[in-house]
């Protein structure tokens, strides 16, 4: 029997990490070394990549000298929730029970911070591992408002973050993500309808409306996660933590001239606002 302090030194130590804590009992099954790497070679072409299906990525590792089949491919894509953008319009996998909301955001000029924000989920390699990263993002200024990481693809790991995001910056007007089982759960949903946020998922063909946050996944895993290869999860969390503090606070983004995200969601009375030169 697990003793009450044991229990709670474990809760404290899967909030400093900012896991979820459901993964504090969760024993994942093992992934072999090859198929790690094979999965780490999968997502660096998927973001120069990202219409390669499995067919083409099988292609493309077989040119790698990499002996590997289109069915392997595709089911190590499946776990790392990449979907190429001609097939699919977003890259997570829909519930067949769960309720799919309306497009928003159609003809929406989405102006100020807090208008709306958004939420996706990448795949983080380790060295002995993976984990999947989640975020959530204000859609004007790309403030990253807050983050999770968990070593499942439950969904509370998702509503963490959301609820850490609304206590820490307030509520926008509409949350518009992909149309994956962790954003149409029932725990998510309850939470904005809590907060009488309007709910938009995207539809058909609006793949293109995810694409600040494939850049942040692109940029982080550039300059952060392959620079660093974590060796577990205390160093990606870090790690990862470390990044997106430089991204939000010191890299102006090109959308807003030469403000940070940081800076372009706290001039909440000035949308567009760009610094002298």
């Amino acid at each position: 029997m697990v003793s009450k302090d044991h229990s709670l030194s474990q809760r404290r130590q899967c909030s400093l990490l900012q896991l979820s804590r459901s993964t504090l009992y969760y024993q994942p099954k093992p992934t072999g070394p090859e198929n790690l790497e094979l999965m780490r070679l999968i997502d660096a072409q998927f973001l120069r990549t990202p219409w390669y299906g499995s067919r083409q990525m099988a292609r493309h590792l077989q040119r790698q000298k990499r002996k590997v089949g289109r069915h392997r491919v595709r089911r190590l894509m499946r776990l790392m929730r990449l979907v190429p953008i001609y097939r699919e319009p977003n890259t997570s996998k829909k519930h067949p029970v769960h309720k799919v909301y309306p497009y928003l955001l159609k003809g929406l000029k989405i102006d100020r911070p807090n208008q709306v924000w958004c939420s996706d989920i990448t795949y983080i390699p380790m060295q002995q591992g993976f984990l999947y990263l989640v975020v959530i993002m204000d859609w004007y200024s790309r403030k990253v408002l807050s983050w999770r990481l968990s070593n499942t693809m439950e969904a509370d790991f998702c509503v963490e973050a959301l609820k850490e995001a609304l206590a820490t910056h307030g509520r926008p007007q509409i949350f518009n993500t992909d149309q994956g089982s962790q954003f149409t759960s029932g725990d998510w949903i309850d939470v904005l309808k809590e907060a009488e946020i309007q709910i938009s998922m995207d539809g058909r063909g609006r793949w293109i409306d995810n694409r600040m946050v494939e850049r942040l996944w692109r940029s982080l895993k550039y300059e952060c996660v392959y620079i660093r290869a974590f060796e577990n999860g205390r160093q990606a969390k870090a790690g990862i933590g470390e990044w997106i503090d430089y991204y939000n606070t010191e890299r102006p983004h090109s959308r807003h001239g030469i403000l940070t995200p940081f800076e372009a969601h706290a001039n909440q009375n000035e949308p567009g606002m760009r610094l002298a030169a």
